[in-house]
């Protein structure tokens, strides 16, 4: 998984460049997948910090996920630029119809599709045996290219969850 991932981004941005994930409520259809990378790929093509490009990049991953990433080895993103992605990512929620701010919700990938629940639904996921220690779940804490490639896709028992969780030791 981690080439996957490694390979939906861009190569040529540095490891300690800028991360922000905005995880939807619900994965969005082909249709709207192409429509929302179309609106990423403007914005990030005219983005800008106190009237400078910003090396930008911005995609939707695993039809849930929007990742939007700055590589500041040139320029700086200022709090200006940063809220301009935010306000595009508010605008997409109204959109669509989704909420990318609920941060009580976990998303899983199970058999290859995201699956998400409510924080407190996870405990009775892993006592029914639909969650192990070992399932893939979206660590949505990354805030550099390097940790998402690293710390976004790691098994339950790595993430700031398993402290939180009764996992069974298998």
């Amino acid at each position: 998984m981690q080439q996957e991932l490694n390979n939906m981004l861009p190569a040529n941005f540095a490891n300690e460049s800028r991360v922000w994930i905005y995880q939807s409520s619900r994965p969005f259809s082909d249709k709207e997948e192409l429509q929302i990378n179309e609106q990423l790929e403007q914005f990030y093509t005219q983005w800008l910090t106190h009237g400078a490009p910003v090396k930008g990049w911005a995609k939707l991953l695993f039809k849930q996920f929007v990742i939007v990433m700055a590589d500041e080895t040139g320029t700086n993103v200022s709090g200006c630029s940063t809220d301009s992605s935010v306000r595009l990512i508010k605008s997409m929620e109204r959109q669509y119809k989704v909420n990318f701010f609920d941060r009580m919700a976990v998303t899983f990938l199970v058999k290859g599709k995201t699956e998400m629940l409510p924080f407190d639904q996870v405990q009775y996921a892993i006592d029914k045996g639909y969650l192990n220690k070992d399932t893939l779940t979206f660590n949505n804490i990354a805030l550099t290219k390097k940790e998402l490639l690293e710390k976004w896709l790691v098994p339950l028992s790595a993430t700031w969850l398993a402290d939180r969780l009764a996992l069974p030791i298998k």
